[in-house]
């Protein structure tokens, strides 16, 4: 009886803390961790709505760089953290949609250990070559890769990115064979095509300003639509009609996080993407779009995008151990 008296007292006092809470939270700057190096799509992506969300919270949103395992790293020392409201991610989508298939060992699982908070940006990727290559369109460049012997080396941020997957899938759909890279992250890769160490990859932040400056050659885009920043490029759908890669960026917790704070974290983040002018600058820095979504729309994504990329990393053979 004792037992279940103190029980009843410890659940009064976590219904009237956790309001309480919600309404001093934040009291103390945020971590903001982020999967990859500095440079790339979602450092640009943390940066950009950290500054804002600090300024709506009244609170520093300290970005950290955490790269490692295509996001497992940053994922692990999210979902290891207090459930205060004080340590997030921006992470891919790729984290949940890829690892779980892809890496035998992981530590957790996303599904049950990291909570979905909101969805941030969304993004199609650039086919980009080294300028100096020999193709100039992309039925070229297709022709170019079915007869390179020895194959074409491409690059990717890092083993089992939606980058990564990207090309494995233009592989299966056009018959061609390619060799993999994987570096640490989109600025590393960009590196590596303009310095002529491979020949391709595919790219969003990290590679759009390069295009712009004709450091890099674009050579389609991988989303169903043609991209209003590049309007010349064409949608590697208009070749291969089932091709489709558009990958985004969310904002995640670790599981147990206060109803109240999701709420409050959910609802600040839709505004800052709302704010005047955050398109621009994110289409400016080749990030994305602003991608809003209710919370069943973002879980309904994470899990839709898992059974999609299961299917290629099955047909591909990838595994990581």
């Amino acid at each position: 009886m004792l037992r279940l008296v103190r029980f009843a007292v410890l659940g009064l006092i976590v219904l009237v803390a956790a309001p309480a809470f919600a309404q001093t939270y934040p009291d103390r700057p945020l971590r903001l961790l982020v999967a990859f190096p500095p440079g790339g799509a979602a450092d640009l992506v943390a940066r950009l709505v950290g500054r804002s969300l600090s300024a709506r919270l009244g609170q520093p949103v300290v970005v950290e760089n955490r790269p490692g395992s295509n996001g497992n790293f940053a994922g692990e020392l999210t979902a290891h953290a207090a459930a205060d409201g004080y340590t997030l991610l921006v992470g891919s989508s790729s984290f949940f949609s890829v690892n779980p298939h892809l890496y035998a060992n992981m530590s957790i699982d996303p599904f049950k250990d990291l909570m979905p908070i909101a969805t941030l940006v969304s993004n199609a990727l650039l086919l980009t070559e080294n300028p100096a290559a020999e193709p100039k369109t992309f039925p070229d460049f297709i022709a170019y890769a079915r007869r390179a012997k020895p194959p074409l080396l491409y690059a990717s941020i890092g083993n089992g990115s939606e980058h990564h997957l990207a090309m494995e899938l233009l592989k299966q759909q056009a018959g061609i064979e390619m060799t993999h890279v994987p570096y640490r992250g989109g600025g590393p890769a960009a590196i590596g095509v303009m310095g002529g160490e491979v020949t391709a990859m595919f790219g969003g932040g990290s590679v759009a300003t390069l295009v712009k400056s004709g450091k890099l050659r674009a050579l389609a885009i991988s989303g169903r639509k043609r991209s209003a920043e590049f309007p010349d490029l064409p949608s590697i759908s208009e070749f291969y009609p089932n091709y489709e890669v558009t990958l985004w960026q969310g904002l995640f917790g670790p599981v147990g996080l206060p109803p109240p704070v999701v709420a409050r974290l959910r609802a600040e983040t839709n505004k800052v993407l709302a704010e005047p002018g955050i398109a621009q600058k994110l289409a400016a820095a080749g990030a994305g779009e602003p991608y809003v979504t209710t919370p069943e729309e973002m879980t309904a994504r994470l899990h839709a995008d898992y059974d999609r990329y299961g299917k290629v990393i099955q047909a591909s053979g990838l595994r990581v151990e």
